[in-house]
């Protein structure tokens, strides 16, 4: 597994993590695109993204499937607990953020529909994988 794999999701955690601590100030407070509660989406799809990146390169290497599997749950993990952290850096150390449960809740079903996502559609991305299939 190449270690270059990795930096897609090194560069988006840093990225989350800067979007998370930004001053509650420089945010919208009022829903965008007319949808209320917008953030909640922006952070189902954040974690979302952080766990598809951080599993894509054991997908990519062609583990067998339950390695793969586990691989995926202990991610998945990761990523909630960094989300359930970040409520509490928002709560004590951002400047006008608050600890919000429902942003945890969103985190962690943003971070289990990204594993969902690498078990359903991982399974083409290995090696050998797609070999002899219908591409279109």
């Amino acid at each position: 597994m190449k270690k270059s794999w990795f930096i897609p999701a090194i560069i988006w955690f840093i990225t989350s993590t800067i979007l998370l601590v930004l001053p509650g100030d420089d945010l919208p407070s009022n829903g965008i695109f007319g949808i209320q509660n917008f953030d909640k989406l922006v952070h189902l799809g954040m974690f979302s993204l952080l766990t598809i990146l951080f599993a894509f390169p054991f997908a990519k290497a062609g583990i067998e499937s339950k390695a793969l599997t586990k691989k995926i749950f202990t991610i998945a993990i990761a990523v909630v607990i960094y989300g359930i952290v970040m409520e509490f850096v928002q709560e004590y150390w951002a400047i006008n953020r608050a600890f919000d449960l429902s942003d945890m809740l969103f985190d962690s079903i943003g971070s289990v529909l990204g594993g969902i996502a690498i078990l359903i559609f991982g399974k083409k991305i290995g090696p050998d994988r797609n070999q002899g299939r219908n591409q279109n």
